[in-house]
């Protein structure tokens, strides 16, 4: 694995790590903010992988677009909705009318972190693989 790469990896693992404490903690935005920053920086990490240049962006729609077609299959759809949690999730000013719903809930932060989640462990064995 490239450094580049491991450096990506390990910063989003770091993400996930905060996510993961932030829902012990039930601060359900920071759940989102910090799952949507370890998707896109497993993205980056693989785009530095790949050999290509690392988009200054933080649309995770606009990374997997990047990627090859067939990684992330099943969860395309479901990734893009991470965009919705990027600017609510961090800005207080933004968070009124953000999300339909208000601040992101519960059930909001245990989906996005398991999606998180998902993402890393698939970004692992795209890895291995290549390797």
């Amino acid at each position: 694995m490239s450094e580049s790469t491991e450096c990506w990896l390990a910063f989003a693992s770091e993400d996930l790590q905060m996510a993961e404490f932030a829902l012990n903690a039930k601060i359900y935005n920071q759940v989102c903010f910090h799952a949507q920053q370890c998707v896109e920086k497993v993205f980056k990490g693989l785009l530095a992988k790949l050999g290509r240049t690392i988009p200054r962006t933080h649309s995770i729609t606009d990374l997997l677009e990047k990627l090859p077609q067939d990684w992330y299959p099943d969860l395309r759809d479901d990734l893009a909705m991470l965009d919705d949690f990027y600017i609510p999730a961090r800005y207080p000013d933004a968070l009124p009318g953000s999300l339909p719903e208000g601040l992101p809930s519960e059930t909001d932060a245990t989906q996005t972190l398991a999606l998180a989640q998902s993402v890393m462990d698939e970004a692992r064995r795209l890895i291995r693989s290549a390797s």
